[in-house]
């Protein structure tokens, strides 16, 4: 579903990103781990078109990322460390703003199967979004991938902030989206998680994929041990 190959971008002489290969296919969650500058956010604003590549390239689904007569962003869903929805409407009103935008029209009760599959309460639906904490946002979020039905959903930091619990509730329903097909890049400084709901794990250092493993291959401590020493 998502390919990389020798991927760089460079600003100036600084190499913010150097020659990354990545796959992640169908029914995978792949975790980039990595400290602030690795270059983890500059992979996934490359994944989605925001910075043009200074060499390699990516593609979606077999389409190339940039090339203007693809239809990559039809098949992708971003959720960032702070889902940008509009305070003052509802998180129905939210979803089906975004799914419109995105092309698709729902009906209400459809609109809120995908909520209450996000896992978002349901007396939460009908209330203004300025009033929901950033888990109850990130649930929007997974909805309105849903209801785009994307393919290959980009995460960053998604539970940076988050409580215990929610965090626990966000990982459980990343899970259930490999269970479902869908593919998934995230960018995270949380090992614990990544373990938890990782089918592979990436650690970068300086703008390189230093190790890229399989999560049956390593368990917690020897994650914690290696990311330690990598950084």
């Amino acid at each position: 579903m998502l390919q990389i190959v020798d991927l760089n971008k460079k600003y100036g002489d600084f190499h913010s990103l150097k020659n990354l290969n990545l796959i992640v296919n169908p029914g995978e969650v792949f975790c980039l781990l990595g400290q602030n500058g690795a270059g983890k956010t500059t992979t996934i604003n490359l994944c989605l078109g925001f910075i043009p590549p200074t060499s390699g390239y990516i593609k979606i689904d077999g389409e190339q990322v940039n090339d203007k007569s693809s239809s990559v962003s039809s098949k992708v869903a971003y959720i960032p460390e702070v889902v940008m929805l509009y305070g003052n409407l509802t998180g129905l009103e939210n979803l089906d703003f975004f799914s419109r935008l995105a092309g698709f029209k729902y009906a209400n009760s459809q609109l809120e199967s995908f909520l209450s599959e996000a896992n978002l309460q349901k007396e939460a639906h009908a209330k203004r979004v300025g009033g929901y904490s950033k888990g109850m946002r990130q649930k929007v979020g997974i909805a309105i991938a849903l209801a785009k039905n994307a393919k290959l959903i980009f995460m960053d930091e998604p539970t940076s902030g988050l409580d215990p619990k929610a965090t626990d509730e966000f990982s459980k329903i990343v899970l259930r989206l490999g269970e479902q097909g869908k593919a998934v890049l995230m960018a995270t400084h949380d090992i614990f998680n990544a373990v938890n709901i990782g089918t592979h794990i990436g650690i970068m250092k300086d703008g390189q994929l230093i190790h890229s493993l399989q999560n049956s291959d390593i368990n917690p401590n020897q994650l914690q041990k290696l990311y330690l020493e990598t950084i």
